[in-house]
């Protein structure tokens, strides 16, 4: 009779065949891949968010558009939204100085700016979404590669068992309670996967949805040199919104 020390992983392991282990090194594998990029995307994340906010106050503490241009062509642009920022203003000064000269500049100005920052904001998109669909694919698959497992070792261990023919329950429950480790590995692997992907999807709507609040303001800016809604609030007698003086920035 089999001892109970004798039950658990090693054992199953060692009476596992090539099929069994493959499974296990394949579940392996795809926990160091969902944690590798579980801290690489949580760094890139939370390094995004520090700049992003340090551009965001230096943009709205400028006093124009010039000043923006001129911080970014010193240090460059390091998250979405100096990236956004640095594109647009180059866009405007392009069409200011050479106008719609090639298909790719045709329409007004507005339109022009406006295709640019759609186009850096569907490559910020993709470059958040980066690595997602590896995270959903374990999230998805390691629950039935861990079941496949077990349905494995089952099927082994009643093989072996009617060879035997020892039917007895400790013969029986062993090697079937040990198979179904496959499958905690499996959830173990799985969980931890789809967790991270809920949450890296929800930060990633949240960054696009203030990107394109963003966008929307800039746009504004560099088309009509106010805030959104400024000319509106100063014919009703409200607030006095400051321009920003888009001189430099067209003729530059």
């Amino acid at each position: 009779m089999q001892s109970e020390t004798a039950l658990g992983l090693g054992h199953f392991l060692s009476q596992s065949d090539a099929v069994g282990r493959t499974l296990l090194v394949v579940l392996l594998l795809m926990s160091i891949a969902t944690w590798v990029l579980m801290a690489l995307k949580g760094l890139a994340q939370a390094r995004r968010r520090k700049r992003g906010d340090r551009f965001l106050d230096l943009f709205w503490n400028a006093g124009t558009l010039d000043q923006v241009r001129h911080e970014l062509q010193t240090h460059g642009a390091h998250d979405p939204f100096s990236h956004l920022a640095a594109h647009a203003l180059h866009a405007s000064g392009h069409h200011a100085r050479h106008g719609a000269m090639r298909l790719a500049d045709a329409g007004t100005a507005s339109e022009f700016i406006t295709r640019t920052m759609r186009k850096v904001l569907d490559e910020e998109t993709l470059q958040m979404e980066r690595g997602l669909t590896l995270m959903a694919t374990v999230g998805a698959t390691a629950p039935f590669v861990g079941l496949f497992g077990t349905v494995w070792g089952v099927y082994h261990a009643l093989v072996a068992i009617g060879m035997s023919g020892a039917g007895t329950l400790d013969k029986v429950a062993g090697p079937v309670g040990e198979a179904l480790i496959m499958t905690g590995l499996g959830l173990a692997v799985a969980i931890p996967a789809v967790v991270a992907y809920n949450a890296f999807t929800r930060a990633n709507r949240v960054l696009a949805a203030q990107l394109d609040g963003f966008a929307y303001e800039l746009h504004s800016f560099l088309t009509l040199g106010e805030a959104p809604g400024a000319a509106a609030a100063q014919a009703e007698g409200g607030a006095r919104l400051r321009r920003i003086d888009t001189s430099n920035t067209a003729a530059a």
